[in-house]
């Protein structure tokens, strides 16, 4: 199990002690609007992360109880990531960070996303934590 040094007991170190890299929340960004659940799929993304780097955010993130690893039903050498409920807990950090980098950053963000992010993030908070649930990524 990969062990995580808390660096204080304050909320915000503690959430950036495991999330706070520059990975990690895209990791669970692709999981989250893109449905990915496999190595090779996270490597697809367009950010480029290498793959010593997504070993170890895989890791820790299963570590932490974020996600959790099993064996792909369609072949025994390849793994699936699911969300558990910790990691649908994140869903709420995810669209904040949407919502800002859409506002104050030269992002796109997919239209009807925006929009209803602007109506009313709890509720699209509640449908992404849905779905997450119904396409059994917990």
């Amino acid at each position: 199990m990969k062990e995580l040094k808390q660096r204080s007991t304050c909320p915000i170190s503690t959430s950036l002690d495991v999330l706070g890299d520059k990975w990690s929340l895209l990791i669970l960004r692709d999981m989250v609007f893109g449905g990915k659940s496999t190595y090779g799929q996270f490597l697809q993304s367009e950010e480029k992360i290498a793959t010593n780097i997504l070993a170890d955010r895989l890791a820790v993130l299963e570590s932490q109880g974020i996600l959790s690893k099993a064996v792909a039903a369609d072949k025994k050498s390849k793994f699936t990531y699911r969300l558990t409920e910790k990691g649908i807990d994140t869903i709420p950090i995810l669209m904040a960070l949407t919502l800002w980098g859409s506002k104050h950053g030269s992002s796109v963000v997919e239209a009807g996303l925006r929009e209803e992010l602007q109506a009313g993030q709890e509720a699209v908070i509640v449908k992404y934590q849905r779905l997450a649930r119904e396409q059994g990524l917990v």
